[in-house]
């Protein structure tokens, strides 16, 4: 486990809407190494409910696929079916988001041409030769998502910790 520095607090107003960010926060980073055939978002949240985290995110992860289901940037709530299913080798370029419960995980793939696509990673990302993978998380504050009237989609919500709970 590291301990790195703190993060601050932000609050944005704007009209009716009141974005209120939590912190400061100590940080911990974890890392974590996948093998060929491991699915990368059943081992996150796997990784996620056995260290107890409630405020994990994604810092960074490279390696490799050979599947992925994604949700492309035109969904809305009306229209979530804007779905790709992909199953061929893929490079990850970058993988990165919130792992609570609802995960919002967004992901960048490179084909063998290196042409790029992404989208929000709806799961089968398989691994084919290894995905390296470091999580953070903000150990004051705790992740949660409630429905956001003006998106339509479950939204996240930061809180502090309700209780100090120290990370496995």
């Amino acid at each position: 486990m590291i301990s790195l520095l703190c993060l601050g607090v932000l609050l944005y107003e704007s009209g009716a809407n009141a974005f209120i960010q939590g912190g400061p926060s100590p940080l911990s980073a974890y890392a974590l190494r996948l093998g060929p055939g491991e699915e990368i978002l059943t081992s996150l949240f796997k990784f996620v409910q056995e260290k107890r985290l409630k405020a994990p995110f994604v810092f960074t992860c490279v390696g490799s696929v050979t599947k992925a289901t994604l949700r492309l940037a035109n969904s809305d709530a009306l229209n979530t079916n804007e779905i790709i299913y992909l199953k061929e080798r893929l490079e990850i370029v970058s993988l990165v988001g919130t792992l609570n419960e609802e995960a919002h995980l967004h992901i960048s793939l490179a084909d063998k041409d290196g042409k790029t696509i992404g989208g929000h990673a709806m799961g089968d990302l398989e691994v084919f030769t290894t995905a390296e993978i470091v999580i953070g998380e903000l150990s004051n504050l705790e992740f949660t998502r409630e429905m956001d009237e003006h998106t339509g989609f479950p939204e996240l919500v930061i809180r502090p910790r309700s209780e100090n709970i120290t990370s496995v």
